[in-house]
């Protein structure tokens, strides 16, 4: 008997040592799955906090929850399912279906460029006077909860792409690890940033310190600085991102020329820079991929936007 159990729990601790290696590979899976993810994660936090704004303060934090739940159940609750049955019955699908994925990033980071150099607004826009202000904080909760199931699906793909090989339950468990991980990142982040500006003018108003106040002075005066810096690196990072993702699939589909091109110049940019040739020659690869997404992104904009206004003139 007492060998036996020696026996049975020699046994237990191998299962749960077993166990805890599989724990350790899913979190180190997963967590490269989502660093995969990063551009698309800057772009989902920095699209985020235009939604909550022409909102009173008690009311930014509920509709960010709100939009977290959305979030939450866009990844889980149809992503996920989605993914796995998607690697599982017909993998041949990922590599194309994360190329429509990064062309629609491409298309959405060439809309901002061409805003930001003086065209017309040709995407949404929110100027228009509010009427009923709970009806507006829906459409604002469901227009971030949409705009999140596109990006969380790219995430999501992204995500799929590094671990499509793993089994399905480790598939599972990384994914969803991914999905949490990433919506309490990118959510936290928002609530974080909207709310800034109210911590700041705490600090000046109730902060005996000169330090304290002289500190939440700064918190005020950075919040726009921050909105405007993040709109442009979620604007840049849609662009190199979806054209890296471009670039990425037209390599594993057999065109390999312009993948080539761009590893070529991140190569030499990392042999001509010597200790910092990891650093540059990254960020060349991200240049090339910006500049790919930039003119592929055009292009559709120009096909969706451009091209029906001239016909409608021309008719």
């Amino acid at each position: 008997m007492p060998s036996g159990l020696v026996a049975l729990l020699d046994d237990i601790s191998v299962i749960a040592k077993t166990a805890a290696a599989s724990i350790d590979d899913v979190g180190v899976a997963a967590a490269k799955a989502g660093s995969k993810a990063a551009g698309v994660v800057i772009d989902d936090a920095a699209v985020t906090p235009s939604y909550v704004t022409e909102f009173t303060p008690d009311r930014e934090l509920p509709i960010i929850w709100q939009i977290t739940k959305g979030s939450l159940r866009n990844k889980l609750l149809i992503l996920l399912p989605a993914a796995l049955l998607l690697s599982q019955f017909v993998p041949w699908a990922i590599t194309p279906l994360l190329m429509l994925g990064g062309l629609f990033l491409c298309f959405e980071g060439a809309e901002k460029v061409v805003e930001k150099l003086g065209a017309d607004k040709i995407g949404e826009t929110l100027e228009d006077p509010i009427t009923d202000m709970a009806e507006f904080e829906r459409e604002r909760v469901t227009g971030a909860v949409r705009t999140d199931f596109i990006l969380s699906a790219e995430i999501m793909a992204i995500a799929l792409n590094e671990v499509a090989n793993e089994p399905l339950l480790s598939r599972a468990l990384i994914l969803a690890a991914v999905a949490i991980a990433i919506t309490v990142l990118v959510y936290g982040a928002v609530a974080l940033i909207v709310k800034m500006d109210d911590i700041g003018l705490h600090m000046v108003e109730n902060r005996r310190t000169a330090a304290a106040k002289a500190f939440g002075r700064g918190l005020l005066l950075a919040m726009p600085k921050l909105l405007a810096v993040l709109s442009t690196v979620g604007t840049a990072a849609m662009l190199w991102v979806g054209g890296g993702i471009l670039l990425h699939g037209s390599h594993e589909l057999g065109f390999h020329a312009p993948s080539d091109a761009a590893h070529a110049v991140q190569h030499w940019v990392e042999l001509a820079t010597g200790p910092l040739g990891g650093l540059l020659g990254w960020l060349s690869y991200a240049v090339a991929s910006a500049v790919v997404g930039l003119v592929l992104g055009g292009l559709v904009a120009w096909v969706v936007h451009i091209l029906p206004r001239k016909d409608g003139k021309a008719h």
